[in-house]
């Protein structure tokens, strides 16, 4: 159902909210892949994104809610709905507790943790997005997530706004009740670390940075591994038994092994691209489409499919599919 003209005149009229017509998404996702959105409505006022989002909510026109656009793959036709986009940036510290609003690019906050000498944050840094994708994905790296720190989720529903602790959050791999009830939209978040040495943390944060960079450097437009990394004791007993030990770490196994296992190093569909040193980064190499980028992940899937007999899970989210 297309966008309403008496909604977009009620959305133009809400103090702080800018709407653009047909705006291509591109410019706001990782790949830089995507057509236009029906309207795009961003923000960094807490008041007027609650208000939007009740809006299109109560007048059930398509929406999504988007961030950083890490892991977002957006059709070429784009979206016809409603893309809003919050973009608050606010980050208060109370004691060892930081207050963060959700629009807070996640690597500023690991800078800002570390340069306060608290630690928790410090070996996420390098991944991209904002604060509040990183709790709705529960995001993590060098087997630390982001639930560990987390004390409390200030969300919006149905218009109130409305505050989970971090049991209610459910948080579980790489998910959160957040991701399983799209309704409940994320305004910041509370995040609980503890007294460190800010050099250390420093040194630490530098070697992992330069890893990362290493593996996905920063001009690349990807959203880093492609699938979920897997929980071992979730495995069917037929995968368990011919996965070599060194492959699980932490009780998680790499979807890269299996790929590597079906060879799919180097495969390219147009401008994407499989890197050559990592089964599990897919990128766009030039002038890539959503529909190229869909063709690679489901080849990929289909050759695990048919060697192991299960399914891979992604970790982008789509729209306008």
């Amino acid at each position: 159902m297309p966008v309403r003209a008496a909604i977009l005149d009620q959305l133009f009229e809400i103090p702080g909210l800018i709407v653009t017509p047909q705006e291509p998404l591109s410019r706001y996702t990782r790949f830089a892949i995507g057509g236009p959105a029906a309207l795009l409505c961003d923000t960094a006022s807490e008041s007027a994104f609650v208000e939007a989002l009740r809006l299109v909510q109560q007048e059930q026109s398509p929406y999504v809610v988007i961030g950083g656009g890490t892991n977002l793959v957006v059709s070429d036709k784009g979206f016809d709905g409603v893309a809003i986009r919050y973009t608050g940036t606010e980050i208060k510290k109370d004691s060892n507790l930081l207050h963060v609003q959700a629009g807070a690019v996640l690597q500023d906050v690991v800078e800002e943790s570390i340069a306060l000498g608290l630690k928790g944050l410090e070996t996420m840094t390098g991944i991209p997005g904002y604060v509040g994708g990183a709790v709705y994905g529960n995001a993590g790296a060098y087997g630390r997530s982001i639930h560990e720190m987390a004390e409390e989720v200030r969300f919006t529903q149905a218009g109130a706004i409305k505050v989970f602790d971090n049991a209610q959050c459910r948080f579980s791999y790489r998910d959160s009740t957040f991701k399983q009830d799209k309704t409940r939209v994320i305004l910041s978040a509370t995040l609980r670390l503890t007294e460190g040495d800010t050099a250390e943390l420093a040194r630490t944060a530098a070697e992992i940075r330069a890893i990362r960079d290493e593996k996905y450097p920063p001009t690349m437009k990807c959203a880093g591994s492609i699938f979920k990394n897997l929980l071992y004791a979730n495995l069917p007993p037929h995968l368990q038994q011919i996965l070599p030990p060194k492959v699980v770490r932490e009780g998680k196994v790499p979807s890269a092994w299996f790929l590597e296992q079906v060879g799919v190093k180097g495969l390219r569909h147009g401008d994407i691209q499989v890197a050559t040193y990592h089964a599990n980064l897919i990128y766009n190499d030039g002038a890539g489409t959503a529909s190229d980028l869909l063709w690679v992940i489901q080849e990929l899937k289909a050759r695990v499919r048919a060697k192991f007999d299960f399914d891979l899970e992604e970790e982008v989210q789509y729209v306008g599919f």
